[in-house]
């Protein structure tokens, strides 16, 4: 006998609350860590983070929100690590003094949603969908 997965948000919940805390530690690992921006030859100024990092970060969060999107919460997977991501760069960003570290926030906080939607949305289109009739016999 097979168990049907719950729907409701009660279910939900506990992946958005692991995701989002997967995704903060995720965000500590891989960028958290490197907080001096390096000085070209020409004088101008990159980083903090270097695209290998971002990269790591995306990686680390594209197995579990996969694994919670074929599973049937794609919901509480796009919310966790939204909200992960987001909590995360405001926190580790609050220290800025020009004050548009919310301006960066934001765009990280659009940027995820978009793109876990995106990533979920595939995940379900290419799901395999589960009878919905009675079975009989």
């Amino acid at each position: 006998m097979r168990r049907r997965i719950r729907s409701g948000p009660e279910s939900r919940l506990p992946v958005a609350l692991a995701l989002a805390l997967l995704a903060m530690a995720a965000w500590a690992a891989w960028l958290g860590w490197d907080q001096h921006r390096d000085v070209q030859p020409d004088g101008s100024e990159t980083g903090p983070y270097e695209a290998w990092q971002v990269l790591g970060l995306a990686l680390t969060l594209l197995a579990p929100l996969c694994w919670a999107a074929y599973r049937g919460f794609a919901t509480g997977a796009v919310a966790g690590v939204t909200v992960g991501l987001t909590a995360a760069a405001a926190y580790d960003w609050s220290d800025d003094a020009s004050g548009l570290f919310a301006v960066g926030v934001a765009m990280v906080m659009v940027g995820s949603l978009a793109v876990t939607a995106g990533v979920c949305a595939l995940i379900g289109a290419v799901r395999p969908k589960e009878p919905t009739g009675r079975r009989h016999g």
